[in-house]
């Protein structure tokens, strides 16, 4: 039996293999962080590693009492950069005041929240590298023209490289989880801020993924009711756009607005 009890409603699944744990750690090039955090240590596969190479600079995130208590008891030089508590719930801003690189093996239930919180504070994160359901991370890796290619493909190309690492297999956790895993990394790219009104860009691809199915013609409708797009996009479904094609979109359905409040 492992020390701590993985426990269902908090989606763990224990990385026992250690040859997985170093080619993870061994996966983030943590060269433009000032701190790196770990989300999830459980029972510490990844922490202990992580702790030896980025002493100096390493902070851990553990919403689990148990887990908490025994990364006390086997680790107590984490103790003071373990921080108790939910890292959705964490003031990334408050808590570190530079570049943050981010790493774990994440809780498949919660991997899109934490894809969301990355997104929001993408002025500080330089860096993830995360284990989580393989379905996932070929999701957020794909490019455009496939059926994966979804919202946070778009949300997080937009601002980050991704890279599809390498698939781990069930048989390494405890509990084996029903489904393979798999491993990426995201880095910031050059990308400041896009060439758009980022607050509507946001709104646009949620609009088009939304009804998937349907043409950006009628899903863009359902949340712009008074929007025409032009022949360029309106015909194409959401699936075969790149980041840079909805920046444009993004423009275009500004200047479609901006030209009806005018008009009023």
């Amino acid at each position: 039996m492992p020390e701590v009890r993985p426990k269902k409603q908090l989606g763990q699944h224990f990385l026992k293999d250690k040859k997985v744990a170093s080619r993870i750690v061994d996966s983030l090039k943590a060269d433009k962080s000032d701190y790196i955090i770990e989300i999830g240590p459980g029972m510490g596969v990844l922490t202990v590693e992580l702790l030896a190479k980025y002493s100096n600079k390493f902070f851990a995130a553990e919403v689990d009492l148990e887990s908490v208590d025994y990364l006390n008891r086997i680790l107590p030089e984490l103790t003071p950069n373990l921080i108790r508590g939910d890292f959705l719930e964490l003031n990334i801003q408050e808590q570190f005041k530079g570049n943050l690189a981010i790493i774990g093996n994440f809780p498949y239930n919660i991997s899109s929240q934490i894809f969301f919180k990355v997104l929001d504070n993408r002025h500080m994160v330089s860096e993830v590298v995360c284990m989580i359901q393989k379905e996932v991370a070929q999701r957020i890796s794909e490019k455009p023209g496939t059926k994966t290619y979804g919202i946070l493909s778009v949300f997080l190309q937009a601002y980050f490289d991704i890279k599809y690492l390498f698939t781990v297999n069930e048989g390494v956790f405890i509990p084996p989880p029903k489904v393979k895993s798999a491993v990426i990394r995201l880095e910031r790219n050059s990308t400041v801020k896009l060439s758009c009104n980022e607050d509507l860009f946001f709104k646009v691809v949620k609009a088009g993924f939304n009804q998937r199915r349907k043409t950006l013609r009628n899903s863009i409708r359902s949340v712009f009711p008074n929007v025409e797009l032009s022949q360029k996009y309106s015909e194409k479904r959401p699936e075969r756009l790149s980041v840079e094609e909805f920046v444009d979109l993004t423009n275009e359905i500004e200047g479609l607005m901006n030209s009806q409040k005018k008009a009023i």
